[in-house]
């Protein structure tokens, strides 16, 4: 039992909350601004809002006590479910974390969720919002397919691998549920998506931020150089930027100031303090700037990456409120700009609302080289919903953006109740708007995805695109690669005349493509072997809606060969310059197996295979003290079907050789002996 139990941080990972108010009318203008930011409006105008759509939200339970979540059962808000934590029929919310979720999906009272008129199932798997097994999350999942749920909303998981919890969300998306997961709030960092939003078959949500004004971000520049910067909570947007001189104040005390002339300045301050058991606290920091006459403050992590400081919380006075712009900026960058202060350092800094902005918080990809993850993002920050006690809260999290793609599927299954999984993430991905950061620039791919979420155009859209992300591999042998994307029209209509481009930054990746019928051939070609990983989007015009297609492109100096043959793949290695070894691992895309053999230039390898479809291979390739990556995609259509000794035993053929050949040996000598 103990090895099946996973433990999972739940609600503080997930979702931050930030306070609890009992105003319905000013809550529920807040809960508008999200689903309207996301364009609920026009759907609802069409009389779409969920009607007849089964969402199962495996989560810490539903208060079906709540006046807008209220009733349990068949002539309730919240039809059916089941509580694992106390083994009955009744999924209680008593920690929250559940009932927001739900009131941002299906709230229909004082709030109206997305789909106010779909079916609430709520299965309970956690009651502390701190833990929850992986065996409850499974058969919460084995439940909600035996109930034949549409879509299941996932707001929790881990930022690791978990191959059991993946296989689940896999067989639900085959039985036709719609799965959709929160990315996690690990971010800023890269690498940070878990299970179950790193599976391919999910809709995974990133955070970003609401249509309201604590949607802040800021922009700091040194010289024309941007710098990554996060205004803290507290401060407000300003009339017009602020440019001055840049004097570092250490750690902000007043002692750190008192011999420095900081008025009209932007003071640089490093986080936290030299001496030990201290707390400077980021409100004392800032007034004592502000009373010093500095006109901004800029704070320094004291720790690798960037941080969300908060200057008014519970280490703040009730009569304090912060009279400067205060950011926070990464330790790296921190300790670069302290260095540059001899010089007349002159800074740039602004702080102004900015909606479509991703949450420092919300988790990032890449979780595979073979496939886009985030898939997109929808509003997660201060967005207010329902929660216990009929009362209404303002919380954030990735979590929270989640179910506002839930309840976008639910209206898009409600108008076409047909749609499979992978045609109703085509129309949810393809039809996002661009996010970009506080420069303009649009966002990279492994932190927005395709972009946030516009379920007014995914409602109005007709073409289906699949898929709805693509991965080029070229390389320095192979610097051309075509990909296909399948086009099927929803209406059954003839594929209108489409315009078609590609946008990139990289400027030494040509595009080319053709369109036949129902397919776009796409074409990336590498003109100058510029190693490295590169992204842009193809945008796809049908003269009534544009579809944005995540292109991520792996430029590698060495090639995978790759000969398939009576079931085997046989691989080989082009490099340009001298390598020792490399490994070979060979993934089933629909499957989380895993094969793996080594090659030398001297010699080739196998592995084999017994199934068709899309097969993903990497290399990582030694060369020197370093090591390279080639990979490469492989669909089969044909197997012959062999025993393999190697699949039937799990043991590699080189040891099944050495282990026969001992055998052998051993039973020859036993002879020799015995006639003796």
């Amino acid at each position: 039992m103990i090895e099946k139990l996973l433990i999972f941080s739940l609600v503080f990972v997930l979702c931050i909350s930030y306070f609890i108010s009992d105003s319905v009318e000013e809550e529920q203008n807040i809960l508008s601004k999200s689903i309207q930011l996301v364009g609920v409006q026009i759907p609802r105008q069409h009389g779409l809002n969920g009607q007849g759509v089964k969402i199962g939200i495996i989560d810490t339970g539903i208060d079906f006590n709540h006046p807008d979540l209220f009733g349990y059962g068949i002539s309730g808000r919240v039809i059916g479910g089941y509580d694992y934590v106390n083994s009955d029929e009744r999924p209680l919310d008593t920690n929250g974390h559940g009932t927001e979720v739900a009131g941002i999906i299906g709230a229909n009272g004082n709030f109206s969720g997305m789909a106010p008129k779909s079916q609430l199932f709520s299965y309970k798997v956690s009651s502390t919002g701190e833990m929850v097994s992986s065996e409850y999350i499974v058969q919460a999942i084995e439940r909600a397919i035996t109930d034949k749920i549409d879509v299941i909303n996932i707001s929790l998981g881990v930022n690791r691998t978990n191959d059991g919890l993946e296989t689940a969300v896999d067989e639900a998306v085959k039985k036709g549920i719609v799965v959709v997961s929160a990315a996690g709030n690990n971010g800023p960092d890269n690498e940070t998506i878990g299970s179950p939003g790193r599976d391919i078959n999910v809709i995974t949500v990133g955070a970003s931020y609401n249509n309201i004004t604590s949607s802040l971000v800021s922009t700091f520049e040194i010289d024309g150089k941007q710098y990554s910067a996060i205004p803290m909570l507290g401060v407000s947007a300003i009339q017009k930027p602020i440019e001055g001189k840049i004097i570092y104040g250490g750690y902000g005390r007043l002692k750190d100031l008192e011999n420095l002339d900081v008025k009209g300045s932007i003071l640089l301050e490093q986080r936290g303090s030299d001496t030990k058991g201290e707390r400077v606290f980021f409100s004392q920091k800032e007034k004592n700037a502000a009373d010093s006459g500095a006109i901004g403050l800029i704070v320094f992590n004291n720790q690798n990456g960037i941080f969300f400081g908060q200057l008014i919380g519970q280490n703040s006075s009730k009569e304090y409120y912060p009279r400067i712009p205060t950011i926070s900026i990464s330790e790296e960058d921190g300790l670069k700009l302290k260095s540059m202060l001899r010089n007349n350092t002159i800074a740039h800094l602004d702080i102004f609302y900015h909606p479509d902005f991703v949450a420092p918080f919300s988790s990032r990809g890449p979780v595979s080289p073979f496939y886009v993850k985030p898939d997109l993002v929808a509003p997660g920050v201060f967005v207010n919903t329902t929660t216990l006690n009929g009362k209404y809260n303002l919380t954030s999290g990735t979590s929270i953006a989640a179910p506002h793609v839930t309840g976008a599927v639910a209206i898009l299954l409600q108008k076409y109740p047909n749609l499979d999984p992978s045609s109703v993430a085509s129309l949810i991905s393809t039809t996002t708007d661009p996010v970009t950061d506080a420069y303009g620039n649009v966002v990279p791919i492994e932190v927005a995805g395709s972009g946030r979420l516009n379920i007014t155009k995914a409602e109005s859209a007709n073409l289906i695109i699949k898929p709805h992300s693509l991965v080029f591999n070229p390389s320095y042998e192979n610097p051309s690669e075509t990909k296909i994307l399948q086009l099927h029209s929803i209406n059954n209509d003839t594929i209108p005349k489409l315009k078609v481009q590609f946008l990139s930054s990289e400027p030494s990746l040509v595009f080319n493509y053709s369109v036949s019928n129902d397919t776009i051939n796409a074409r990336i070609t590498d003109n100058i072997k510029k190693i490295g990983n590169y992204e842009g989007f193809i945008i796809i015009d049908d003269s009534k809606t544009l579809y944005r297609i995540p292109v991520l492109i792996h430029l590698t100096k060495g090639a995978l060969k790759i000969n398939q043959n009576d079931g085997k793949i046989n691989f080989s290695i082009d490099y340009p310059e001298k390598w020792s070894y490399a490994k070979i691992s060979l993934i089933k895309s629909d499957s989380h197996d895993v094969k793996t053999t080594s090659i030398t230039p001297q010699d080739t390898s196998s592995l084999s295979i017994h199934d068709t479809g899309e097969y993903w291979i990497q290399a990582d390739i030694k060369t020197g003290n370093e090591t390279d990556h080639a990979y490469q995609t492989l669909i089969v259509n044909h197997v012959t079907e062999n025993i393999d000794l190697e699949d039937v035993l799990h043991i590699p053929n080189k040891q099944l050789v050495m282990i026969i050949s001992i055998l052998i040996i051993t039973i020859i000598v036993g002879l020799t002996i015995r006639r003796r």
